[in-house]
């Protein structure tokens, strides 16, 4: 259901906003930056595809020049004009957006969500009309180069989650809830590794993501860890089974390898019995996970040297094959539409997830979409912000990238603010936000 408005739209018409710095400078930086590297890739490109992927290469260097044009010029919105099957949404929303305000949405003065978005897709809708190069990623090469450059850090990360498991299974006694909060945290943490907010700058987690836990502490603002652990366990004394777990994806690199390691603790530990990710349709925001970038990681993975790494994903490959560990992909995830239209807009991915037991939402963008991406008084209560976006008991986790954030204490943002302004956007500061259908 929809619910009432109850705070305006985040928008760049505010010039002291975040959005209005995205528009004006970082998606412009991010364009620049897709230009760059189709420029680099036309040897590439020429020698495996000759005189017609050339041609589809200048022909989405012209789309991208076209559109940082648009952006920075402030155009008017124009319908997306490829073969994909989502084309009619997006061209029916514009139309819904024009008759409901009188004139085609601009870059400066419309909802950021829905804008930024469009840009995304627009991007895609680039590759969509070449004849060779329909499945190019323009940020492939970014997120691959993340990935290796945290490597140390994943090794520490698949190392202890090996020593972990092997404790459990020798009968030693673990603590499950400390061992829960600790995977937790750190698929938290690797939110931190976003191409998107970069601007595709260096993100690699180069540090020991477990030796930071105790650093990051301070900086989680709303921590319902203590809920999503009870929640998680009480689904599996009421079933009889552990829960059936579905994690909406966010960025490839270092973030994903701490999603399947936090996946891989569910189940190992018997909090889940099985856990279903989101992954996106096509590229998206710089680095969010597609179903290349999802294989392509545990391969890397399987194929490592050290046997930690090995020895784990190709565990995950037999989860994949046998049912445990499922993938899904639905355009709905690179819609621009908030969550709580979900229901009436994408019916069966709804239904869908309304089967689940448990939902995690990683990162910025779909905490936006779970609140509207909407200026809420910061002490609007979290559940109240979902505005009936329900479908499961579901938990967000989220470093900070934008200016939205609900469930904080009274004075909690003005104390946060007097030792760091830029708290909302500068990805230091994380929630872990749950809200529960039964409440």
């Amino acid at each position: 259901m929809s619910g009432t408005v109850e705070a305006p739209p985040l928008s760049a018409k505010d010039k002291n906003s975040f959005a209005y710095l995205t528009i004006k400078d970082r998606l412009p930086v991010i364009l620049s930056k897709i230009a760059d590297s189709v420029y680099r890739l036309k040897g590439k490109i020429k020698e495996t595809y000759g005189e017609e992927g050339t041609e589809d290469l200048k022909s989405v260097a012209g789309c991208i020049s076209k559109l940082r044009n648009e952006v920075q010029t402030n155009k008017p919105v124009v319908p997306i004009q490829d073969g994909r099957s989502d084309v009619p949404v997006w061209n029916d929303h514009l139309k819904e957006i024009i008759t409901t305000t009188g004139s085609p949405p601009k870059w400066f003065e419309s909802p950021w969500l829905y804008v930024e978005c469009y840009m995304y897709r627009r991007v895609q809708e680039a590759a969509e009309l070449c004849k060779t190069l329909k499945d190019f990623d323009v940020f492939r090469e970014q997120k691959e180069k993340s990935f290796f450059d945290s490597q140390q850090a994943i090794l520490v990360l698949m190392e202890h989650l090996h020593n972990v498991e092997t404790e459990g299974e020798s009968g030693k006694q673990v603590d499950l809830k400390s061992l829960f909060e600790k995977f937790l945290r750190v698929s938290l943490w690797g939110n931190k590794c976003d191409l998107s907010i970069s601007g595709g700058q260096d993100v690699a987690q180069r540090s020991s993501p477990l030796d930071q836990l105790h650093q990051f502490e301070p900086k989680i603002l709303i921590d319902n860890t203590k809920d999503v652990f009870k929640c998680l366990q009480g689904i599996k004394v009421t079933k009889g089974h552990p829960a059936c777990v579905d994690i909406i994806l966010d960025n490839a690199g270092f973030e994903l390898v701490t999603d399947l390691c936090f996946a891989e603790f569910l189940i190992s530990f018997g909090l889940a019995s099985k856990v279903c990710f989101h992954e996106k349709a096509f590229p998206w925001f710089v680095s969010d996970v597609t179903p290349y970038d999802f294989d392509w990681t545990i391969n890397q993975l399987c194929a490592s040297n050290s046997i930690y790494m090995s020895k784990l994903a190709c565990k995950w490959k037999q989860y994949l094959e046998d049912k445990t560990w499922q993938v899904a992909v639905d355009d709905f995830w690179t819609l621009s539409f908030p969550f709580n239209e979900m229901e009436s807009r994408c019916p069966d991915l709804y239904a869908r997830l309304a089967k689940s037991d448990f939902i995690f939402l990683k990162g910025d963008l779909n905490y936006r979409k779970l609140v509207g991406d909407l200026a809420w008084p910061f002490t609007t209560q979290f559940t109240t912000s979902l505005r009936g976006f329900q479908p499961a008991p579901l938990c967000a986790l989220r470093a900070c990238k934008s200016d939205t954030v609900t469930g904080l204490r009274g004075g909690q943002a003005d104390e946060v603010k007097a030792k760091d302004d830029k708290w909302m956007i500068n990805g230091n500061w994380a929630v872990i936000s749950f809200s529960d259908k039964l409440t």
